[in-house]
This record gives structure tokens, C-alpha cells and sequence, in this order.
């Protein structure tokens, strides 16, 4: 098998990832901050320990801004449903995942909100950045951005319209799902007010983990309400986090193998993985130039740029249908059609036809790249 869909979740996964949730399930299955027994104690002493690795990892303020949800689209969901009022209107992008176009369409069709999208303008900063400003109200509350987008690879000029919204008093969420382990994030430099990771991707992590980080100490409401092991005589959820976004039992498992995957992400560095997936993209697209019938999507391969994904599509062909042949008869994975980003297809002009979206890992070598050309060379 040749495995190229890490945008949807990476694998295969680092052998310290593996052992960590095997060490999780075997040793640490105690409900943490729930007893006063040594093994719950343990249990709760790791879970801070990881809190702290991924605080470090991203520079969050304080290790109560690190809060863990079950992925990014909850933690998306946290940010938008715990920020937003009635009456409030929110500028997204127009290369956004449907993790944060749905729930924001569902509370526009109920009239709770309005958003507004901003076209990005790909190689022109200065353009995106001034159809983000004319899409400033009175009632913006919220920019919500991806870092870069899950189909195209088109990476955001995040850390200025950052600054854009913080000059007009509007709050800043990014999307990281694509970049989180890839691109470096710096919520103290950037000034990010909250980021949302998926854990699965390019952490490394297990899936049904990821991250909310809160880069200010603005109380959100929360999305769910539950046990929390502090102030049960309460009725309301505690005010102080990461208590009061952290209803229920936290996934052990799911953290431990999150703290390993962050853990080999840092020992290989964020710089190296980005340039050695990058020179792969790189080369898949001049390998590519070769085979008639292949059109190739890409924006800018300039370091920094993009993101180290790819999407093509085959002349006269339907593109699920050549995902399903290259898994059928060269055992490669990689994934067909809209990658739940209408926004993002529509604005190149494929949101009938989808693409082919080619995603290497750290775990990808240029063998895997030249069998993958030679395979659509092959089908064309």
C-alpha cells in the first residue's frame, strides 16, 4: 500500500504513538481528577504533563488554554457556538472546510447570526486582505480562517488578517487542521485568539482527539455541560479551564497518543517535515507535466507558500472513479471528489467535478511519488 491521503488523517502512525495509547490502555485507565486514589492521581499527574508538551509546543499563555475535544470540527463548533451572540456577524474565507461553513449556516438559517465570505485571492496578500476589510460590518465579531486549504494546499495570510481583525475589534479563530504539525504556530507571536487542531492529521495523533487552544483569557460559553470533578455542588459549569470546556471523562488514550505524536513532530521538527513534503509535492508536479490529459492545481509551490497537498484531475475522466482504480491496481489511497469543501471547489471551478487530492506524510519517499505518476500515466 501507498498511502496518500494524509489530509485526511496520517498514517501510518510513529511507533511511539502506538505505544503510548497501548501504555494509556493498559496502565492509565483511571478517570483523572475523579478519586483520590494513587492510580487516578497518576492518571490526572500525565494528563497535565501532556497539557503542559502541548502548551509548550504552541506557546499557549498558560496550560489552561490547552483544551481537548474530540477533533477539530468540535472544536471549531466550541469557538463559534461559545463566541457568538444573537445579532453578531462573522467574515470566513472562501477556501473554508464544511467544519466551519455548516455550523455557521445553521445559525444563519435561524437567525441567530450572519457571515459573510471573503474571496482569497491566491499570490495576492494585499487583495484577500482587502476583501476581508469590505467585508467588515458594524456587527463583525469574528474572523474564522483556515491556515491553508485542505484541497488546494493555498496557504492564508493568517498572521496579518490577524492583526486586521484585532485593529477593528474583531476576534481571530484559525483553522489548523492542515497545518498544525506543519506550519509553525505561535499563538503568543501570532496572536491567535483561539486555534483549533485536529489531533489525527498532521500531529500524528490518534483519531477522536484534537484541540481547542485559547490564546485570552475571554470566558466562552460551552457547548455541553457535565461532570468535571471540581465544583460539583454547582449547578453551572465551573468559570476557570480547562474545567468549564471539558464536560465528561477526557479521552486517555487519545491524549497520550497525542502528547507522542507532538513529541515526534518536535524531535523531527516542524521546518524539516514541511520542506521534505514540500519537495515531494514539488516533484510529483514536474513529473506530472509529462502526462497528458493530468491538470494539476496548485497555486504557488514557493517555500511557505502552500501546503504540502495536491489536487488534479484526469481529462474525460470522473475523478472518484481513478481514486478507486489507483487503489484497485497499484494500492494507492488517495481520495476523489469534494474533500468537504464546496467553497474552496468553487472557486477554481470544480465544485462538479471534484479533484484527486494527493497528501504525502513525513512517512512518504520519492518512490511512492514516481509509482503514483506512473500509475495516472498508466490510466490516462
Amino acid at each position: 500500500m501507498i498511502y496518500l491521503d494524509n489530509s485526511a488523517t496520517t498514517f501510518p502512525k510513529p511507533p511511539q504513538v502506538i505505544r503510548a495509547v497501548d501504555e494509556a490502555m493498559r496502565q492509565y485507565g483511571f478517570n483523572p481528577g475523579r478519586g483520590g486514589y494513587r492510580q487516578s492521581l497518576r492518571t490526572a499527574q500525565k494528563v497535565y504533563e501532556i497539557r503542559g508538551r502541548i502548551r509548550r509546543f504552541f506557546n499557549v499563555f498558560d496550560d489552561t488554554g490547552v483544551i481537548f475535544t474530540s477533533g477539530c470540527t468540535e472544536a471549531l463548533n466550541m469557538a463559534l457556538k461559545g463566541v457568538l451572540k444573537k445579532g453578531d456577524h462573522v467574515v470566513i474565507s472562501s477556501l473554508e472546510h464544511n467544519a466551519v461553513l455548516r455550523p455557521l449556516y445553521k445559525m444563519s438559517e435561524s437567525g441567530e447570526i450572519s457571515y459573510s465570505i471573503a474571496a482569497v485571492v491566491p499570490g495576492d496578500d494585499e487583495q484577500t486582505l482587502q476583501n476581508f476589510r469590505e467585508a467588515i460590518n458594524r456587527r463583525t465579531k469574528l474572523f474564522v480562517c483556515t491556515h491553508a486549504s485542505n484541497v488546494f494546499g493555498t496557504r492564508l495570510p493568517t498572521e496579518r488578517l490577524c492583526a486586521l481583525a484585532h485593529s477593528n475589534g474583531i476576534l481571530f479563530c484559525l483553522d489548523a487542521a492542515q497545518s498544525a504539525g506543519v506550519f509553525d504556530i505561535d499563538m503568543e507571536r501570532d496572536r491567535y485568539d483561539f486555534v483549533c487542531c485536529a489531533g489525527h492529521k498532521y500531529l500524528y495523533g490518534p483519531m477522536g482527539i484534537g484541540l481547542l487552544l485559547l490564546g485570552n483569557n475571554n470566558l466562552i460559553e460551552t457547548l455541553r455541560e457535565g461532570g468535571t470533578g471540581s465544583e460539583s455542588s454547582s449547578l453551572a459549569m465551573p468559570r476557570y479551564y480547562p474545567d468549564r470546556l471539558e464536560a465528561g471523562t477526557v479521552n486517555i488514550p487519545g491524549i497520550f497518543g497525542l502528547g507522542a505524536g507532538i513529541g515526534f513532530v518536535a524531535q523531527k521538527g516542524v521546518s524539516a517535515i514541511y520542506y521534505k513534503e514540500m519537495k515531494l509535492i514539488d516533484s510529483l508536479c514536474r513529473q506530472l507535466k509529462s502526462v497528458k490529459g493530468v491538470t494539476v492545481f496548485r497555486d504557488d509551490l514557493r517555500a511557505d507558500r502552500s501546503a504540502p497537498v495536491l489536487s488534479l484531475t484526469v481529462d474525460g475522466k470522473d475523478n472518484e472513479e481513478i481514486a478507486r482504480k489507483l487503489s484497485e491496481r497499484a494500492g494507492i489511497c488517495v481520495r476523489g471528489g469534494l474533500h468537504c469543501a464546496p467553497l474552496a471547489h468553487e472557486s477554481v471551478g470544480t465544485a462538479d467535478t471534484g479533484t484527486v487530492r494527493v497528501a504525502p506524510s513525513t512517512f512518504t519517499t520519492e518512490n511512492d511519488i514516481r509509482i503514483l505518476t506512473n500509475s495516472l500515466r498508466n490510466l490516462v
